[in-house]
Formats: C-alpha cells, structure tokens, sequence
C-alpha cells in the first residue's frame, strides 16, 4: 500500500487523468482504503474564479469532489502498477450546497468515502466540502470507470461496429 508521506511527495497530477488546466484541487492530506480527503485553496487562478464575486460559485464543488475520487482511484491503480483510467461522473444524489461560493484565500477539504463498487466499475462516493468543521457541500457520486474507456462510448460498441459493417455491405 503507498502510504500518506509518499502521496503527498507528489504532485497531485500525478494521480489524475487531468492536465492543466482542468487541475481542479491542490493536493492529497489523507489517504486510506475506500477514502480520501483533497484540499483546495482558492486563488484568482483557481478554475472558474469570478473576481465579481470573490470567488468560485458553489457548483464548482462537485468537480472537487469527482476530482478527489479520480485522484482516489488514480493512488489505487499505482498502487496496482496499473494505468490511471478516466472515469465518468453519471450523477449525483442528495446534493446540498450549503455556501453560494468558494471565497478567495480560503481553504477547503474534500472527503470522499467509497459506499459501493461493482466489478464493472460502476461505484457510489459519499463526499462531503469541509470549511473547517462546517460542511458546506455534500453528496453522493455516481461514477463509472470502463477498463477500456472506448467501450463507453457509442461509437465504440460492439454493437455499432456491427451495425456499421452490415451498413456498409
């Protein structure tokens, strides 16, 4: 198991299928099995900062919470010697926004907890937006994460591959 101290010796791009800009939290404070908690603090280069209001608007939240779990499940493929995959946010339920922004020169922490997971890759996340001891987010994610992410796609499916060949003839 990669422990906390050589998770947080890295830069926490290395754990997502992300590249800048789309990095959306800052780094890793605390790892276990199933759970992670990520940090934020808001700067005017934080992704979709509004200068107009001080800060990021509170939907932005969930993108930190299906960062920290990418970030999760990227620690867990190292951890396998596996590639980090990209994954899916199908959706979310019993979303709460309890702040209407992310304010400038505040830090925030992530915490997201794996309810369930399925072989297919297809998993619950409990995640939670913590201002101090104030949660101010919260909710749970729907994810997927294909082995192959092109049979995720319609494109891609067996299905449609067939189709289009007997299409063709």
């Amino acid at each position: 198991m990669i422990n906390l101290n050589t998770i947080q010796r890295h830069d926490v791009t290395d754990y997502l299928p992300h590249d800048a800009p789309m990095i959306f939290i800052d780094k890793v404070i605390e790892y276990q099995t199933d759970m992670l908690v990520s940090e934020i603090t808001i700067t005017p280069q934080s992704p979709y900062f509004d200068a107009s209001i001080a800060g990021v608007p509170n939907y932005v939240g969930i993108e930190y919470m299906a960062q920290t779990i990418a970030a999760l499940a990227g620690i867990e493929a190292k951890e396998r010697d596996d590639i980090i995959r990209i994954g899916f946010l199908l959706g979310s339920r019993k979303l709460q926004l309890h702040t209407p922004l992310y304010r400038l020169g505040k830090s925030y922490q992530t915490h997201v907890a794996r309810l369930y997971q399925e072989d297919t890759g297809l998993a619950v996340f409990e995640c939670k937006i913590i201002d101090k001891d104030n949660i101010i987010a919260e909710a749970n994610i729907n994810v997927f994460q294909p082995q192959d992410p092109q049979d995720a796609t319609p494109d891609h499916s067996p299905n449609n591959a067939q189709d289009s060949q007997e299409t063709a003839k």
